[in-house]
């Protein structure tokens, strides 16, 4: 697939329906893999630190989730390109795996969203095949306990296993221990509590209106103000620049 650079990360270009039938694809061949949903936040934070860039870069597909870098790759490229965030793949992946016979895997968050999630999937996908879940404990030394983990994933046949440890922890694991697990891996952290409903998402409006940060700032304003701050100042600085570099040396999206 075509990818489309941003900042320090090379973002798969195609329409949503396209990257999900990818990803599906990983899913039945059990190729390891990984895939990373980069929103303005991952997009800076791989321009500021080389271990989370090499990470996220080294993923098959790497979406824009978020409207901020889908309509960075518009105004750069001129390509209109889909969003394509985890909040919407996670049940769109769900029904896909359903309808091809896939097995799904959920590792991250912690028991109560996995059990909300459990009982929701009971609901909505009832032929969904859950291959096994788990949330490793806060204390746990995640590095130490991993290979454990591994084995528990490749003894489950899963085809799909989606992560939720946080960014960028989940991508530098991925990015760690995809090559030795026989599935592709999804970094979905926040998309786990949105569909167990311990977390509410922002209206559709803005969500189109590249909003939803503002959404979640209001929601959570002491923990997330410096990170928006920071974050989406540097974001929106590096693609002015990188627009009017780019509309001077005529670059492209490249394969």
């Amino acid at each position: 697939m075509k990818s489309a650079k941003i900042i320090s990360l090379n973002i798969t270009l195609g329409s949503y329906q396209e990257v999900l039938e990818e990803i599906i694809a990983l899913g039945v061949s059990k190729k390891p893999s990984y895939v990373c949903f980069a929103n303005a936040h991952m997009t800076v934070e791989a321009a500021r630190r080389d271990e989370v860039r090499k990470a996220v870069s080294g993923a098959n597909i790497i979406t824009a989730d978020g409207m901020p870098v889908a309509r960075a790759i518009r105004y750069k490229y001129g390509v209109q390109q889909d969003r394509i965030a985890g909040m919407d793949a996670m049940p769109g992946l769900f029904a896909m795996a359903e309808r091809s016979g896939l097995s799904v895997f959920l590792f991250g968050t912690t028991d109560a969203v996995l059990k909300s999630i459990e009982e929701k999937l009971k609901v909505e996908f009832p032929s969904l095949r859950i291959a096994g879940m788990l949330s490793p404990p806060f204390e746990d030394d995640l590095q130490k306990q991993s290979d454990k983990y591994v084995q528990v994933m490749n003894d489950s046949e899963a085809n799909l296993v989606m992560v939720a440890l946080g960014c960028p922890k989940q991508e530098i694991w991925m990015a760690t221990y995809s090559s030795g697990i026989n599935a592709v891996l999804l970094g979905l952290g926040g998309a786990f509590p949105v569909y167990a409903e311990t977390v509410t998402r922002a209206p559709v409006w803005m969500q189109r209106s590249s909003l939803e940060w503002l959404y979640r700032l209001v929601k959570e304003p002491v923990r997330l103000f410096s990170r928006y701050f920071s974050t989406n100042t540097y974001f929106l600085f590096r693609i002015f620049f990188e627009v009017l570099a780019h509309r001077w040396g005529g670059n492209k999206a490249h394969d």
